[in-house]
């Protein structure tokens, strides 16, 4: 037994012939365990042309030097991310202007169908998509064409409003808002007279 001291702890370091066969026990397992890891690598090729690899040795298969350093690395590329929308100059440029139907048209149709056309200037970006927007609510999905066809819109005063959005749905370019009214012809019947 072997006592280490001093003035404020004494420390005990008790070491018996186990914990000393114990210790050496482990230290020949780690260093087995390390040799085992560097075995041996044979490389031989069938009849059929296939290569094989074992670490038994083979008829005809010859020993292959592993290096010590065989991890697999893949170097990565720092990613250049660039937007799909044009300079944000172009995009502060960009105008849309409603070209039909015209401010305060009347517009007759019983199935509520109806085109606008936009023009874009300078011209429509790549990544940009324009969608229709009436009374607030969009209409149609955002698409590149400048041409929308709508059907099913209900009769009465509308707000058209064509947006420029880029991919996430932000808000490049508006065109100014645009009124029309949509009549619908309904048919009223008549009350035919009782007894005649």
């Amino acid at each position: 037994m072997l006592v280490f001291g001093s003035k404020k702890s004494t420390i005990a370091v008790v070491l018996d012939e186990k914990g000393i066969k114990m210790r050496l026990i482990i230290l020949l397992s780690l260093l087995s365990i390390s040799f085992c890891s560097s075995a041996a690598v044979y490389r031989w090729v069938d009849e059929n042309g296939k290569v094989h690899y074992s670490d038994e040795p083979q008829p005809n298969a010859e020993l292959v030097e592993v290096k010590q350093n065989t991890q697999n690395t893949i170097e990565l590329r720092e990613a250049k991310i660039t937007s799909p929308i044009e300079p944000d100059d172009a995009v502060a440029q960009t105008t849309i202007t409603i070209i039909s139907p015209t401010h305060e048209e009347t517009i007759r149709s019983n199935e509520g169908k109806f085109d606008v056309t936009v023009s874009v200037a300078p011209k429509l970006l790549r990544g940009m998509f324009l969608a229709l927007f009436i009374d607030g609510e969009i209409k149609a999905q955002p698409q590149t064409s400048t041409t929308f066809n709508l059907e099913g819109i209900y009769r009465g005063e509308h707000a058209i409003v064509v947006k420029a959005l880029d991919q996430n749905g932000k808000v490049l370019a508006s065109s100014s808002p645009r009124t029309i009214y949509l009549h619908q012809a309904t048919l009223v019947k008549r009350p035919t007279p009782r007894g005649g």
